[in-house]
């Protein structure tokens, strides 16, 4: 069970790490699409309609898809001050604890944002400017950036899990 495990936990971890170096990439990008339409609009005076938009969606995929990479490690905001006040007994509870609270937190948001994506796919939604582009594709990856996240305080409990299991073994 242990091996299963260990490779799940691998696999999670690779693709999270591969997914934050893509998100990486992506800020790359959308820094060069903003910088575009500084030169084209103001420089060239050419209209532009699109730049923002595609701007906005990159952040999007970009901040979702590096959650769970951030999450690997644990390198959201934490209250550093409690691990100094409190017991490491009492730090693993606080941080089992909290781990599950914003694990089922970040569950509840993939489920919604899996029902977003449904619902922009099946009705075809749009944004409302002259772009235009398809709604889905963002509701896609804010719901697997979350349920990524999700998998990675997971494997994050069962690993803590397991190491807790083996010291009290030994």
């Amino acid at each position: 069970m242990r091996k299963l495990w260990r490779q799940f936990s691998r696999a999670v971890t690779a693709i999270n790490a591969l997914t934050g170096y893509v998100s990486g990439v992506l800020i790359v990008i959308c820094s060069g699409v903003l910088v575009f339409e500084v030169v084209v609009r103001y420089w060239l005076s050419w209209p532009t309609d699109w730049e923002i938009e595609m701007s906005i969606m990159l952040l999007i995929v970009a901040t979702f898809m590096s959650a769970a990479f951030t999450q690997a490690s644990r390198g959201h905001v934490g209250i550093e001050v409690l691990d100094a006040l409190l017991s490491v007994r009492a730090n693993r509870w606080r941080n089992t604890i909290g781990d599950i609270l914003s694990m089922a937190f970040c569950i509840f948001i993939a489920w919604h944002a899996w029902k977003f994506f449904h619902e922009a796919w099946a009705d075809g939604k749009m944004s409302n400017t002259a772009w235009a582009p398809k709604l889905w594709p963002a509701y896609l990856f804010m719901a697997l950036g979350m349920t990524m996240l999700s998998l990675q305080m997971l494997v994050q409990l069962g690993d803590q899990h397991i190491h807790q299991h083996r010291e009290d073994e030994e």
